[in-house]
């Protein structure tokens, strides 16, 4: 056991192989009553010696649909107190010199997951303090009926980076030496960050993964979400209405209300949102997120921090190979995909994805689409208006379901360097190559220590990409053929 003071008090963390932990540690009151709504506040302090051995609560949320629950891992642990975080460190850090510090943002589409699912011990064994955090989700993070204060979800982000801030030197971290890094929504989350000017400061460096500065919706369409959700739930369109329902109703018309997204993706329903069908995501709200964040970040929001962006090959997979339902697409679905996402000429884009993939199913032609359109071009995007950002591309193929490929989700237990537990295993299968993940892991803490994870940056000539597979190596310029059609 090992104590360390923070602003609010003392937490007792545990010590093993030289590796300090502190889990389910409060950086902000718990968000519930007459904070349900507001921007999070600090906690309250506490006397003696909080315990910090086990992880926290976790964010009010339903399961993964089915047969994605099977392969994502996920703990849903039900309490009030559940804006807090953990802390990964080399026991020797602590009162010695400070270590640099790297901040998980996790995934799940703004309504599932938790910092609780991560280990971070590999991190603090190879030297750097890691931090995984939790935040705000689906209605008690997004929904907004154009009153009140937005994006609760982001402001909690920032207010576990404050905290990071003012007490990440007790923990033995460099709190000018940060490192934000997520996938999926944690990238989306993010990029958002690297355009929020509430963020400025908190962080030096950032990596997304699997997301991009794409995702924000407009006020208008935001509302639009918020009353059809309201109608679901059958109450008045306001938050007030919204917080006295039933917690399980509340979850149940999430559910409902993703279900008719995707089943009627129309812009007249659902503003930007039909995009890319994340009913609950940040809003353009002016200030918190004052514009979409990759034109921000284009605009030079957030020049001076290094950047690492990168996408998995087949992205969109997940979506269909579990289900069994690729061979079952028909022909007409790429072509909604491709205009709905945003493709420059979407029956020219269908004709020359079918050419590069004679041999695949009109569902492997739809995933493709989803993967260049939502993950790999908006990774690409950031990447060409950022100067001297890295880039790179997860290949290596997952046995465990056939189809699924480079699937979305499946480089991080490599960036974990975590293949050994059975919370990936139904992801990677039992023989996934433990050397692609130390190489990983060591470019993602690379980055973090010196700012170069290894590789050449990406310009507009040679267009360099890190391919990490069972053999990893730089190409130029990987499918340009696919490139092309969603270029801005």
């Amino acid at each position: 056991m090992t104590e360390v003071k923070t602003s609010s008090g003392f937490v007792r963390g545990t010590v093993v192989d030289g590796v300090a932990s502190f889990k389910g540690v409060p950086f902000a009151a718990p968000p519930v009553g007459d904070r349900r709504f507001r921007a999070p506040e600090p906690p309250e302090p506490w006397d003696g010696v909080r315990d910090a051995l086990d992880y926290g609560h976790t964010a009010p949320q339903g399961d993964y649909p089915p047969p994605i629950d099977k392969l994502l891992a996920n703990v849903v642990n039900d309490g009030d107190d559940y804006l807090n975080l953990n802390v990964w460190t080399p026991e020797q850090a602590i009162g010695g010199d400070p270590r640099p510090v790297m901040v998980w943002i996790h995934g799940g589409a703004f309504v599932n997951g938790s910092g609780g699912i991560y280990d971070g011990t590999t991190f603090a064994r190879d030297g750097v303090v890691m931090v995984s955090i939790n935040y705000r989700l689906g209605v008690n993070g997004f929904l907004w009926f154009g009153e009140g204060t937005p994006n609760l979800g982001i402001l909690d982000q920032i207010a576990a980076l404050e905290w990071v801030r003012d007490n990440i030197r007790a923990f033995g971290g460099d709190p000018d030496k940060v490192t934000i890094f997520g996938e999926s929504a944690g990238g989306m989350s993010t990029a958002t960050l690297l355009a929020a000017p509430a963020a400025r400061g908190l962080f030096s460096r950032a990596i997304v993964q699997s997301g991009g500065g794409h995702i924000a919706m407009s006020p208008g369409s935001a509302v639009k979400v918020a009353r059809r959700y309201a109608k679901i739930l059958g109450v008045e369109p306001n938050r007030e209405a919204v917080a006295a329902a039933d917690p399980q109703a509340i979850l149940a018309a999430q559910s409902a209300l993703a279900a008719e997204v995707s089943k009627k993706p129309f812009k007249r329903l659902w503003g930007d949102v039909a995009a890319n069908h994340l009913p609950f995501e940040p809003v353009i709200d002016g200030t918190i997120v004052p514009g979409l964040p990759e034109t921000a970040i284009a605009a030079g929001a957030s020049s001076d921090v290094g950047l690492m962006v990168g996408s998995n090959a087949h992205e969109g997979r997940l979506f269909l190979a579990p289900t069994g339902s690729a061979p079952k697409v028909p022909p007409f679905v790429p072509y909604v995909y491709a205009r709905t996402a945003g493709a420059k000429k979407p029956a020219a884009t269908v004709k020359a994805y079918r050419k590069h993939r004679s041999d695949e199913s009109w569902g492997d032609l739809t995933a493709a689409f989803m993967t260049d359109a939502y993950f790999r071009a908006p990774a690409l995007r950031l990447a060409e208006s950022h100067p001297g950002t890295y880039v790179y591309e997860f290949q290596w193929e997952s046995p465990q379901v056939p189809g699924l490929g480079s699937c979305h989700a499946l480089e991080v237990p490599f960036v974990f360097d975590s293949l050994d537990g059975a919370k990936y295993s139904a992801l990677t299968g039992p023989s996934a190559p433990k050397g692609l993940a130390a190489a990983m892991h060591k470019a993602w803490i690379d980055f973090a220590v010196t700012g170069d994870p290894g590789w050449p940056a990406y310009d507009h000539t040679t267009r360099s990409t890190m391919v990490f597979n069972t053999t990893s190596g730089v190409q130029s310029d990987p499918r340009p053929h696919d490139r092309r059609h969603w270029e801005r």
